[in-house]
């Protein structure tokens, strides 16, 4: 009994596989091309555990392809290209029906790598099947992503799990020959996060530990057997967006104490850095905006820095950046003012460009008028003159109302200087 109870159960075709009916039901997205034998180039995007793997060795096994497999963990352009290599000679000239090869862990390809892929797949020398817990439009370069069907997988539910966890006592040559009682399963799955593998092998270590006739899973039994001083923490679950939650909405009220602590949360769980700073650079702008413009210097260079960088170093830039960020005037003006506008351009369609503000590259654009009485900023008094930049049927619309605070009060001394009552400002 060498290998672990998760790959012993791992489903070996479609009608084992638990979940994911929005890909592989009666009539989901995937179920026909699988049928057909038909696979397109693909980006599997979800948590661990959910069975991304599986997946691709089920589409391989339907299909009858031939199927390589690589992992972004220890393969480099050499192992891309020798695969791909092998690929070429086994699907043959004349069949529809390429090699599958499967990438676990795209997302820590570097775009070299990632970039040797390009060719194999936009000449059908194989269908590539990427794995990846990250966002494909960050992390996978968009030239492959274009070639590609990007494929959601949902985390598991509660009854999957417990469907799991019954079919391991139910049909598992080792696990079927005790008697199991399956109590409680609360503290299981929270143990295990929602992490299939990470369940099932929690739950063997269970089994394997108890010596009785019986033997009945509580709450208490599991906790006692299953000691962990690590964090409880699901990078890619329920907690991982309310903890994320909790540390942006911390930052936007201003309190830094409650901002490091959740990211404390977030790097003992050992969240990925890019995606932590990533979110301080985007609040940065919906948040703080022009009321202390720094901000989103900082958390560029932020994320450039743990970019980078990464762990464990990486949680001192990040919590200095958190730190200022929660200590800065806060204003959403810049948000609201993006908000309203393209609001406006869906109720008011493609308004013509005035005429006065056109650009006029050719002699006949000059002729029709393009840039006729456009008054250059730099020719009048204080670098401005009163001019209508906005199309005539919704001209002296006010889109940008600066916060009240003291960077965008001068802005809004400044802007009632130029444009007096115009803008209400």
């Amino acid at each position: 009994m060498n290998a672990p109870l998760a790959e012993r159960l791992r489903p070996r075709t479609l009608d084992d596989y638990i979940s994911q009916k929005h890909l592989v039901g009666v009539s989901g997205s995937l179920t026909q091309h699988i049928k057909q034998g038909l696979i397109p180039s693909m980006i599997l995007w979800g948590p661990p555990g959910i069975g991304k793997t599986t997946l691709a060795n089920i589409i391989a096994e339907a299909s009858k392809r031939p199927f390589y497999t690589l992992s972004a963990i220890n393969s480099g352009v050499k192992d891309v290209r020798d695969v791909i290599d092998k690929a070429k000679q086994s699907g043959g000239l004349f069949t529809t029906k390429n090699p599958i090869l499967f990438i676990d862990e795209i997302h820590r390809f570097s775009k070299s790598q990632q970039d040797s892929l390009l060719q194999a797949v936009e000449k059908g020398w194989v269908t590539l099947i990427g794995a990846t817990t990250e966002n494909p439009s960050f992390e996978v370069i968009p030239a492959l992503l274009s070639r590609c069907q990007v494929y959601i997988l949902n985390s598991f539910d509660k009854n999957d799990l417990e469907t799991l966890l019954k079919r391991a006592i139910k049909e598992d040559e080792h696990i079927s020959k005790k008697s199991i009682k399956l109590k409680e399963t609360d503290a299981l799955l929270r143990l295990s996060g929602g992490d299939a593998r990470k369940l099932l092998n929690i739950f063997e270590l269970i089994v394997n530990s108890e010596n009785g006739k019986t033997i009945t899973i509580t709450n208490e039994s599991v906790l006692k057997k299953v000691q962990s001083n690590t964090v409880r923490y699901d990078k890619t679950g329920e907690q991982h967006y309310d903890i994320i939650s909790a540390f942006i909405k911390s930052i936007r009220g201003s309190d830094p104490n409650a901002a490091v602590y959740w990211l404390a949360r977030m790097v003992e769980g050992g969240e990925d850095v890019k995606f932590i700073a990533r979110r301080m650079l985007i609040l940065a702008s919906e948040d703080i905006g022009n009321a202390n413009p720094t901000a989103l210097v900082i958390a560029n260079n932020t994320f450039q820095a743990v970019s980078a960088i990464g762990y464990p170093e990486s949680r001192i830039i990040l919590s200095q950046c958190a730190t200022y960020l929660a200590s800065s005037p806060k204003s959403n003006a810049a948000y609201e003012a993006i908000g309203k506008a393209q609001q406006l351009v869906k109720e008011t369609g493609d308004l013509s460009v005035p005429l006065s503000i056109r650009n006029a590259p050719t002699k006949l654009m000059k002729e029709l008028g393009y840039g006729d009485n456009y008054k250059y900023a730099h020719n009048y008094e204080q670098n401005f003159t009163e001019h209508e930049f906005l199309p005539d049927d919704i001209k002296h619309t006010k889109l940008y109302n600066p916060g009240n605070n003291a960077r965008e009060n001068a802005q809004r001394d400044f802007l009632k200087k130029r444009w007096k009552d115009k803008y209400g400002y």
